[in-house]
């Protein structure tokens, strides 16, 4: 049985990211790539281009930090931080998310019976 991969909407990646930087503390590129893929139980699936350009523009926003380091393999990684005003973004992030979807999960509930043209 194949399963589907979920598309991301314009700005949950960012939302991930934070979050599990925020968990697991500094992780290089193609770390928080695979760590977020094995959260989702492999519903979404992450090319290096698209966790890089999530990762400029957290950087561009002052949400992460980065600094070389030295990966399991002995090569050479940029490793990216969660900052205070990544914490921040992340607790607003957050609860918007949060309500959201159970805005979305009391708007999908609700039975077709009873109207509606």
């Amino acid at each position: 049985m194949a399963q589907n991969k979920l598309d991301l909407l314009q700005g949950t990646l960012d939302l991930m990211a934070l979050k599990t930087l925020d968990v697991m503390g500094p992780l290089h590129g193609y770390g928080l790539a695979r760590r977020i893929e094995q959260t989702s139980e492999g519903h979404i699936s992450l090319n290096q281009g698209t966790i890089y350009a999530a990762l400029v523009r957290l950087q561009q926003r002052k949400w992460i930090s980065a600094e070389w380091g030295t990966s399991e393999n002995s090569r050479r990684a940029k490793y990216y931080s969660i900052t205070k005003a990544g914490r921040e973004a992340l607790a607003e992030q957050a609860s918007t998310w949060d309500r959201l979807s159970h805005v979305m999960t009391r708007i999908l509930a609700v039975s077709s019976e009873g109207g509606g043209a």
